[in-house]
């Protein structure tokens, strides 16, 4: 009983102990002060995420998302019901749904990552209910529906 009560003091002593220190430690101990992130986000005075979001920004920093292929893979993949949605990033994540006409549920994520109007800035991935990736050809089916959607969408527009 008394090793076991020596052990439980020896334990809250130590706790103590290392909660405690001599002098005040510096934040900012290797921090350059000159750096781009802590100017681009106020420097060292702290800020919240909501500030740090309002920031202006620099070009490099914001991610471009083609609005034709991010409006027509909405509508075609309108039949599926979406769970994820970030037009920041060109993300979208859908949950399973059939496509009319058709027997194999699906569920698909979409990266749109160029500012293009071109296949290469679009990424399509499909999957059926018992998680295995869908067909090469139901994929590219989907693919070329968007763009042509896409195409169809920028003509409308009158922008060449």
């Amino acid at each position: 009983m008394q090793l076991t009560r020596r052990v439980a003091v020896f334990c809250f002593l130590a706790l103590l102990a290392g909660c405690g220190g001599v002098a005040p430690t510096n934040s900012n101990d290797g921090v350059d002060p000159d750096s781009d992130i802590l100017r681009a986000y106020g420097g060292d005075e702290g800020t919240t995420i909501g500030a740090a979001l309002r920031k202006n920004r620099k070009q490099e920093q914001i991610v471009s998302v083609n609005k034709y292929i991010w409006a027509a893979s909405i509508e075609v993949l309108d039949f599926l019901p979406i769970q994820y949605v970030d037009p920041f990033t060109g993300v979208i994540i859908t949950g399973y749904g059939t496509p009319q006409g058709g027997g194999t549920s699906y569920r698909a994520t979409v990266l749109i990552d160029d500012p293009a109007l071109d296949a290469r800035s679009l990424n399509v991935a499909l999957q059926n209910r018992n998680g295995r990736p869908a067909s090469a050809s139901a994929v590219r089916a989907v693919e070329d529906a968007i763009l042509t959607r896409a195409r169809q969408l920028r003509i409308k527009d009158d922008k060449y």
